[in-house]
């Protein structure tokens, strides 16, 4: 495999909402998306005090694209108006299939908020191509023991595969779009490459740790930009570290976002507002206003 090179480093910002600290990559100043990716919260670490509010993430609507949400500690509890529910524990993932649109909420299970605790949650948003912006609604909620965990780095690493293939394993997540994800931990000295097939947008996020990428250092909290030419990504690791790691086609489609809806018009945006105050997501959404949630 050839090594890709290091086009640029975007530094998350912060961006707190309420006590809950979140640091965002993306969108940034100097990278709008970076197709299919469009935006990355990285909430936390943090530690909740007993009798806590949670986490801020109350019904809120989307439309046009997925959410894939990885708690890298802490729980999550989900539900939404096509009649899914679940509490995420530590490890685990959930990917949602917003499409024709629905209303979820995210929030912090009663316990979690009585007993108080440590919490880290990523989310990120995949956009969807034109074809695909209208699809039923689905999600998947997975703990962390159905995710795959393949040994890399000479036994120094792993890499948890969340969809796509890798090590002669298949992710729990079936993409709609071939969307390879997953997040990788490094003890301090491991070097691996990983494979990034020509032609397709990486995503690497470095979560926590420092680390080399193709000779160029980066620190936690970054997000890296690579050129594609090669089809690898060579990582070294210079203290434990923790990355999350995908690549995907580029959709090359035009992006009009508005808060929790991302479609290809501007007409196209407003027929969401229109459908979603009409309570056509689902007649629960007709009862939530016009919050454009988190």
């Amino acid at each position: 495999m050839s090594p890709r090179t290091v086009a640029a480093q975007y530094p998350a910002y912060r961006d707190d909402i309420g006590d809950l600290t979140t640091r965002r990559p993306l969108p940034g100043p100097d990278v709008p998306q970076i197709d299919p990716f469009l935006f990355l919260n990285h909430h936390g670490p943090q530690t909740y005090a007993p009798g806590n509010q949670g986490l801020p993430f109350g019904p809120h609507p989307h439309r046009g694209f997925e959410t894939v949400t990885f708690i890298l500690d802490g729980n999550l509890a989900h539900h939404d108006t096509g009649g899914h529910e679940s509490v995420i524990e530590a490890g685990g993932v959930q990917w949602m299939t917003a499409g024709s649109g629905l209303v979820h909420a995210e929030v912090s299970p009663p316990a979690f908020k009585k007993q108080g605790g440590s919490l880290e949650i990523l989310q990120l948003w995949v956009n969807l191509p034109s074809r695909l912006k209208m699809v039923h609604p689905r999600y998947t909620g997975v703990q962390r023991a159905a995710i795959p965990v393949v040994p890399i780095a000479d036994g120094q690493g792993e890499l948890s595969l969340i969809s796509g293939t890798f090590g002669g394993m298949s992710g729990p997540v079936e993409s709609l779009t071939g969307v390879f994800m997953s997040t990788v931990r490094l003890s301090a000295g491991a070097r691996v490459e990983l494979p990034a097939p020509k032609g397709r947008s990486v995503f690497l996020y470095s979560v926590s740790g420092d680390i080399t990428v193709s000779e160029t250092p980066v620190g936690p909290w970054q997000l890296v930009g690579m050129n594609d030419d090669g089809d690898a990504i060579s990582i070294s690791a210079q203290s434990d570290a923790v990355l999350l790691y995908g690549h995907a086609d580029p959709i090359g489609e035009p992006v009009v976002a508005h808060g929790p809806f991302v479609m290809n018009t501007a007409e196209e945006i407003q027929e969401a507002i229109r459908d979603y105050r009409a309570g056509k997501f689902d007649a629960a959404g007709a009862a939530m206003g016009t919050d454009s949630g988190a």
